[in-house]
C-alpha cells in the first residue's frame, strides 16, 4: 500500500505512515468523543414531551456528557408539563361549569311547580 500524501511504500496493515504521519484507511479511532455524537434531537425531545419522566431522567443523565442533546429532552419534559398542566385547567374549568348548569337546570323544575 502507498500513502495518500507522500506516496511512500507503507505495510498493508500500517495506521500511520511512518515516513510523514499521515493516518491511513487503517486507522480508525476507537474513543470517538461524545461531543461529536452530541447534537439536537427531535425524536428525544418529542418523546420526552409525552414522557416527561423520562425527559427529566435523560436530561439528568446526558447533562454532562451529552449537552445539546440533554437540552432537546429538557425542553420536551417542560412544555410537556406545561401543556398537560394547561389541559387540566381547561378541563377543570369545563368541568365545574357543566356541574354549575347542571345544579341549575336541576332547579328549574321546582321554581316553576
Amino acid at each position: 500500500m502507498f500513502c495518500k500524501k507522500c506516496g511512500a511504500q507503507i505495510d498493508d496493515n500500517a495506521v500511520v505512515c511512518p515516513n510523514c504521519g499521515t493516518a491511513t484507511d487503517n486507522y480508525a479511532p476507537q474513543n470517538r468523543p461524545a461531543a461529536t455524537q452530541d447534537g439536537k434531537s427531535a425524536g428525544f425531545a418529542v418523546l420526552c414531551f409525552f414522557f416527561p419522566v423520562v425527559g427529566l431522567i435523560l436530561y439528568l443523565v446526558w447533562k454532562d456528557s451529552l449537552p445539546l442533546r440533554a437540552k432537546s429532552c429538557g425542553k420536551g419534559a417542560i412544555i410537556g408539563v406545561i401543556v398537560y398542566v394547561v389541559f387540566v385547567i381547561i378541563y377543570a374549568i369545563i368541568a365545574v361549569a357543566i356541574l354549575s348548569n347542571a345544579g341549575a337546570l336541576s332547579a328549574i323544575p321546582a321554581m316553576i311547580s
